[in-house]
């Protein structure tokens, strides 16, 4: 079950990246309406505002999308050969899956129609019983259906996955032999997923309730729930969980529901892209969103791990201190610049519990400490190029300043706390580690990368499943008990982490799409 989790965290990270691009490029055109920066004038020039116009309508389509972005990314991140027929069926069966709701709805005399505002407050209803009502339903794809979210592109992405698997090999007597195999995939698709259809057409709204209440909860609980979800959020680095986690906290209401323009807007980072470019900003809507995005992380993730890095090179030993510099440098920068922690992270958690529930709790009083403050930084990096593009070029109304004020704090805190723990309980930190204080490790060639993880994991016969994540190439293996951390040190490994007998995760860093290319392409298995 943790396996399973973890791929489909992982299998969310592909509509998060499309996301995290597009709202920058928001971000970037969003400075050209601030009047404090750019000027009345140039503000309400019609040229700026057809621009501003055409990123927000490309951008909002790109969100309005999102649930069947979300299927296919799981559809064909879960399963395990044939990607592309994965690809193709789950279209159909995201299709079919809604169109099945909405002819239940219709069966109910429930449409798009009857359900519209303004039908609702002419028949007797009030306005917020209307919107009440209305932000129940929506449209995919022109299918009007329940307001499901991303949760519709879960649920068909894994009941694909799932068909799939169990049918793409499929035999059949030689006189339906076209329909064999791959070709099976979408035809029991077609037969089976009215069915799924049906179960959630009757089990939604008691889970889209518990959802709804998990989210007032939440919201209710101030910056004490942001704590929590700060510190959990951290815990949860070493099994690849937090995936799920923040994709609940910025897709779904568990993050906070809001109108915006008279449209129902749920999840956090969804309510801040949408309120960023509308056109009367709420700024308690605006405040309610960003306390879950990148305000909460900047300040560990730009100056508390890199201060965590200057501990670990002044406590390595004396002629460890060459070799480690390079190494947590380039950590360190990555961290500050785009809020790829887990370099550093892998590099203590292992090792130091004291350190890893220290990292979490700073990490949730950073949450805790920007909700206080009122800070209103977005989007989902937690780098310096978010901090830049949605706080500093903003404005002060941001108020990015005090991201870096607390990060200075926490650059200090982090680093005298890291260097007490490390001498104190002697731990084998970069440059400390027995087995590596005697010479360089040797680098192997790009050329050969994929050779030598190959040798290091034991071998293609021992390869049951290839796989990675940001920054973590994912394996099962038939053992992983033969796995030569040594020799993975020399392809660039910053740790190797063991689940259980079949799975292993090697950390790399920004640097595992290479490493996951390259040992495809030894095994043979790269498509």
């Amino acid at each position: 079950m943790r396996t399973f989790i973890q791929k489909l965290g992982k299998s969310m990270m592909g509509p998060l990246s499309l996301i995290v691009a597009a709202g920058l490029l928001l971000g970037l055109v969003s400075i050209l309406t601030n009047a404090n920066l750019v000027g009345d004038g140039f503000a309400t020039a019609a040229g700026v505002q057809a621009v501003v116009g055409a990123v927000s309508a490309l951008v909002g389509k790109v969100f309005n999308i999102l649930p069947i972005l979300f299927a296919i990314s799981i559809a064909t991140g879960m399963v395990k050969e044939d990607k592309e027929y994965a690809a193709f069926a789950v279209v159909i069966c995201f299709v079919l899956f809604h169109v099945m709701i909405n002819y239940l709805l219709s069966m109910n005399g429930i449409t798009a129609d009857n359900t519209a505002i303004d039908y609702l407050t002419k028949h007797g209803s009030s306005t917020l019983e209307a919107y009440a009502i209305n932000s129940k339903y929506d449209t995919q794809l022109g299918i009007f259906t329940y307001r499901m979210g991303i949760f519709g592109g879960i649920i068909t992405g894994l009941w694909t996955a799932f068909i799939h698997d169990k049918f793409h090999t499929q035999k059949l007597p030689v006189a339906f032999s076209f329909f064999a195999g791959n070709r099976f995939v979408p035809i029991m698709v077609l037969v089976t997923v009215p069915f799924v259809a049906i179960v959630a057409y009757f089990v939604w709204p008691l889970f889209s309730i518990l959802i709804d209440g998990l989210g007032t909860i939440i919201g209710k609980s101030g910056p004490i729930g942001l704590f929590i979800y700060g510190f959990t959020e951290r815990l949860l680095i070493p099994t690849g969980l937090h995936h799920v986690l923040n994709q609940l906290i910025r897709f779904t209401p568990v993050g906070g529901t809001a109108m915006i323009d008279g449209q129902t807007v749920s999840g956090a980072l969804n309510i801040f892209q949408a309120e960023l470019v509308t056109k009367h900003m709420d700024m308690n809507v605006f405040h309610q969103a960003t306390r879950f995005l990148t305000q909460g992380t900047h300040p560990f993730m730009m100056f508390g791990l890199p201060g965590a890095c200057f501990a670990m090179y002044k406590t390595a030993f004396p002629k460890e201190q060459k070799r480690v510099k390079g190494m947590l440098l380039a950590s360190a920068l990555t961290s500050f610049a785009t809020g790829i922690t887990e370099p550093i992270e892998f590099s203590f958690i292992f090792i130091s519990p004291i350190l890893w529930v220290f990292h979490a709790f700073m990490a949730g009083m950073s949450f805790f400490i920007m909700s206080l403050l009122q800070v209103g930084v977005g989007n989902a990096g937690g780098g310096f190029v978010d901090l830049f593009i949605f706080g500093i070029l903003q404005g002060t109304y941001t108020k990015w300043y005090l991201c870096v004020l607390l990060g200075i704090v926490y650059f200090f805190v982090y680093y005298f706390v890291f260097k007490y723990v490390i001498e104190k309980k002697n731990l084998k930190t970069p440059g400390r580690d027995i087995e590596d204080n005697s010479e360089d490790v040797e680098q192997v060639e790009a050329s050969e990368l994929g050779n030598v993880i190959l040798k290091a994991i034991g071998g293609k016969e021992n390869i049951r499943d290839i796989d990675n994540c940001i920054s973590r190439l994912r394996l099962i293996l038939n053992d992983t008990s033969v796995v030569d951390e040594d020799i993975l040190k020399t392809t660039g490994s910053l740790g190797v982490i063991r689940i259980n007998e079949n799975n292993i995760q090697i950390v790399y860093g920004p640097k595992v799409e290479e490493a996951a290319h390259a040992l495809k392409q030894a095994a043979g298995t790269y498509k």
